[in-house]
């Protein structure tokens, strides 16, 4: 009535009252305000039935529930004398459904109550509150309703009537839109949306609309499609250069190296020309290069009957592929003519798919021209092939020939007569120690002789008959002898004779870099300077928040560096508050980082320690660290490619064993990973491991030590070696095929140190093959010389990829001890309660829709289901469905329910 000027034209009844008076339109000056109203106040008249009733209001169909908010005044009855038996001070509100104006048709027995209307204050003396009352009108279905308002007594003033409904406005969630809805009469309301241009879901994408306008609770998000990456809402095309190769990707990633984009909206990245992947590499990872030639190759006779040494160094570049072989061809000159040397000349271990640089020779025949050709080969030489055998020819990109002529002539031993003579390159070195001495049963050497050389060979003589030598050669370095040495190992015929050459060939030994202590500096700036380069922090952009460590927080970042290719790093940084000596702790893992450069180790791109705030800034690994990115993908990944990450792993170990460096914290914690699933060895600072953990370190006087990872010589007496190294990758390899599962479970830290000196070991992960499981259990061998090497350790699992189906035969397991499941029964050894409690006790509660979908919610029912069954129910990975059937396995001979689970 405030806007119009004039009454509403709502009804009134009854229409003719005598001299009583019902309801009527009133203008009042209420607090200094006009106001219009519709009031009533016969309080002193006894039964008292006045009504007003609104005029038609069309209903929107989908609004069933409509608010009403009255704004109104009640005078308070003790102010009127002698009526306070008729006064009353509260009045009803009804409502009556129509599919049409009824016009001034009016019957009482068409309305029904709503509720009835009471105030929070009353008027009182010269104050007269505005009270405010919103009440709810549900389950309307016709065109449209009348409010209408009686009053049984009171002196009431009504202001102001809203009629509204609420609804969940139009809006954009997760890439998928939803239209305005109508709020309804339900706590939650679904309503389906559609995705955005260029975006996809699997499920048709939903979000629910509450009672009050709000949306909550979407369900199956839209995703940005292949070569689209969200940005603000929209999903946008990758820019040249970028691409996303799959739906579940956030963002648009830079090609890979040696890739191309073609253009917008890449979904891969080609490789550029001179580039290929190998059929088993990922279409989203980057392409590699064939090898170079190899190196150093040089030829050494070692028996009289014809037999030669070839050896030779790894090319300088590998393609950047760690999956290197060789193959030796064999060609033979008699006078001008040359041909193959045929199937009688014998190659040990054999003439192709050689990972090890030598390859021993024999049934030559004497006084012909011998010409032997290596050639490097890699992953991608079948594809180079494939892509243009007239370009690029044979599968090897290079080879290296020498020339040998045997005279089958001469005895070996007492430094007689030598049988052949070499004419291949070589390059003598700088000073040589050469050891060698005889060996008792125990490969213990008893006696020796050392000289310092300044050339590549040396002749013996005088050897004793039937008796073992063991021959070592290290460089002298400027810090004196270290490095790797070359080792063999012969024994002399009971002739006199020897099966190994007089002459010990060198000239395939290149001293090694051997890593130095920062700590051993004065002043710990000056090695942070030696071995990091600085960073100016202006060329640093942070972007978001991936961690924290004891020192800071950890960042995702760019590095836009002159003269460096851009692109993303970590950066490590130090927290406000600091002080010296945490500065130079922080800084100190920069100085071990910045001496290695190997593909399986992080790499240090640089620091800032010029400016106010330390940064160590690293290569960034995209998929995070290698416990954690296992657990997300439990069984997702073929042991093929977990026996990979493990050969990454040892690569990385074998090159820090090399150049003496003990980790002393080895863990999948501690692996990262990038998004070609490549693992790198970081974290080179133990005295920082498990700070929040109590139960993962075992606290000693000389600090802190991760107890589940680390021999128990290293635990008893702090004697910290490769080989207690070597121990750690059995733990590490244990949780990778284990997909991230902690070591030893629940057990305590005293418990397991119990357990490992009682001879225990952790059994075969499930689906582990044989042989993964047979190397873990020679790392972690009581007696520490025992266990193998990191060499060997990579040696083993190279000849694993080159052989697939070794992979095939699976190690025992055992769910009791595997899973760690108490049978049918919780942690506390009470019953399982229910499936969901059973499935989170495995890790599998993502599945308990499924059981309970597939109507099995009891543990009986969950124990006579079949392989089958499970599969049935939605269960698909293979990885999580032998977990649930090998828990079920497990649950089964444990209660003895039945004897044998049909697989």
């Amino acid at each position: 009535m405030k806007a119009s000027g004039s009454e509403l034209g709502w009804l009134t009844w009854p229409s003719e009252q005598g001299d009583k008076r019902g309801w009527e339109v009133a203008q009042k000056t209420l607090n200094g305000s006009q106001f219009y109203s519709y009031s009533v106040c016969n309080v002193g008249e006894r039964e008292q039935d006045n009504w007003l009733r609104t005029t038609f209001i069309q209903r929107r169909p989908s609004a069933s529930r409509v608010m009403v908010e009255l704004q109104f005044v009640v005078r308070d009855c003790n102010s009127f004398d002698g009526a306070s038996l008729t006064c009353k001070e509260t009045f009803n509100m009804y409502t009556s459904e129509a599919d049409a104006d009824v016009g001034t048709t009016f019957r009482k027995g068409q309305f029904k109550k709503v509720t009835t209307i009471a105030p929070d204050e009353i008027t009182r003396k010269n104050l007269q509150p505005v009270n405010t009352e919103t009440r709810v009108v549900d389950g309307l279905s016709l065109k449209g309703f009348y409010l209408a308002f009686q009053d049984i007594g009171a002196c009431v003033a009504i202001l102001s009537v809203r009629v509204y409904y609420k609804t969940c406005p139009a809006t954009v969630k997760s890439l998928a839109s939803f239209p305005e809805t109508v709020a309804g009469s339900q706590a939650l309301s679904k309503v389906d949306g559609v995705c955005m241009e260029n975006a996809v879901s699997e499920k048709v994408p939903r979000i629910y609309c509450t009672m009050d306008g709000e949306w909550v609770v979407p369900v199956s998000q839209c995703q940005c499609k292949p070569g689209y990456e969200e940005i603000k809402e929209v999903c946008q095309e990758c820019q040249p250069g970028y691409f996303k190769a799959a739906v579940p990707s956030e963002k648009c990633e830079l090609c890979p190296a040696n890739t191309q984009g073609t253009g917008y909206g890449d979904a891969a990245c080609p490789c550029t020309p001179g580039f290929y992947r190998a059929e088993d590499d990922p279409p989203t990872g980057p392409c590699s290069g064939l090898p170079g030639a190899p190196q150093d190759l040089q030829a050494t006779t070692q028996l009289s009957s014809g037999r030669v040494l070839l050896t030779w160094s790894p090319p300088g570049d590998t393609g950047g592929r760690a999956d290197l072989t060789y193959s030796v061809e064999c060609r033979r000159c008699d006078g001008a003519a040359c041909q193959a040397c045929g199937e009688k000349v014998r190659y040990e271990p054999a003439s192709t798919g050689l990972t090890e640089t030598r390859v021993s020779v024999s049934q030559l025949d004497a006084h012909l021209n011998y010409t032997f050709t290596v050639n490097a080969h890699n992953g991608v030489s079948a594809a180079a092939s494939k892509a243009s055998p007239r370009a690029h020819g044979p599968p090897s990109t290079a080879a290296l020939t020498t020339s040998l002529q045997y005279t089958g002539e001469g005895v070996w031993g007492g430094g007689t007569t030598v049988g052949f003579q070499t004419g291949g390159p070589g390059t003598a070195l700088g000073h040589l120690i050469c050891i060698w001495g005889t060996l008792d049963d125990n490969l213990n050497m008893t006696t020796y002789t050392v000289l310092v050389l300044d050339r590549t060979s040396v002749r013996v003589s005088d050897l004793a008959p039937a008796t073992t030598y063991l021959f070592r050669v290290q460089p002298i370095t400027e810090g004196g002898a270290g490095g790797a040495s070359i080792e063999d190992e012969f024994k002399t015929l009971a002739d006199g004779n020897t099966n190994f050459p007089a002459c010990f060939e060198l000239k395939q030994l290149k001293p090694l870099k051997t890593y130095v202590d920062p700590h051993t500096y004065e002043d710990p700036n000056t090695a942070v300077l030696k071995f990091a380069s600085e960073i100016h922090p202006n060329h640093i952009t942070k972007q978001k928040v991936i961690g924290a460590g004891e020192f800071g927080e950890v960042f995702r970042g760019i590095l836009r560096a002159p003269g460096r290719t851009e692109g993303p790093v970590a950066i490590k940084t130090l927290k406000p508050g600091y002080s010296e000596k945490q500065r130079q702790d922080f800084l100190s893992e920069a100085s071990i980082m910045g001496q290695f450069s190997h593909q399986n180790i992080i790499r240090l791109e640089g620091v800032v320690t010029k400016f106010k705030h330390a940064m160590i800034v690293t290569e960034y690994m995209e998929n995070g660290a290698l416990d954690k990115y296992l657990r997300d993908h439990d069984g997702e990944i073929p042991s093929i490619q977990l026996v990979g990450m493990l050969r990454g792993i040892s690569g990385g170990m074998k090159y820090l064993s090399d150049m003496s460096y003990v980790h002393r914290d080895l863990a999948a914690r501690n692996i990262l990973v990038n998004t070609n699933l490549e693992c790198k060895v970081s974290d080179f600072g133990l005295s920082r491991v498990l700070e929040d953990d109590p139960e993962g370190t075992y606290t000693t006087s000389g600090g802190k030590i991760p107890i589940r990872w680390t021999a128990p010589e290293a635990i008893a007496y702090r004697k910290f070696t490769s080989a207690s190294d070597v121990w750690s990758f059995g733990i590490v390899m244990w949780e990778v095929m284990a997909f991230g599962e902690r070591p030893y479970w629940d057990m305590s830290n005293h418990e397991v140190m119990k357990a490992i000196n009682e001879a225990f070991r952790l059994p075969a992960p499930m689906d582990c093959p044989s042989a993964v499981y047979q190397l873990m259990l020679q790392c972690w061998l009581q007696e520490r010389a025992k266990r193998p090497r990191f060499p060997d350790i990579v040696s083993l699992l190279d000849k694993l990829l080159r052989s697939p189906d070794s992979l095939k035969t699976i190690a025992d397991f055992d769910p009791r001890v595997s899973i760690r499941l108490p049978s049918t029964s919780g942690s506390d050894g009470s019953p399982f309660r229910s499936v969901s409690e059973w499935l989170e006790s495995i890790k599998m509660s993502q599945y308990s829709e499924n059981f309970a979908c597939a109507g099995m919610v009891t543990m009986e029912q969950v124990l006579h289901m079949r392989n089958e069954d499970i599969k049935n129910i939605g269960v698909r990975l293979p990885g999580h469905l032998k977990r649930i059937a090998y828990s079920i396995l497990g649950l089964k001979d444990q209660t003895s329910t039945l004897s044998v689970f049909a697989m």
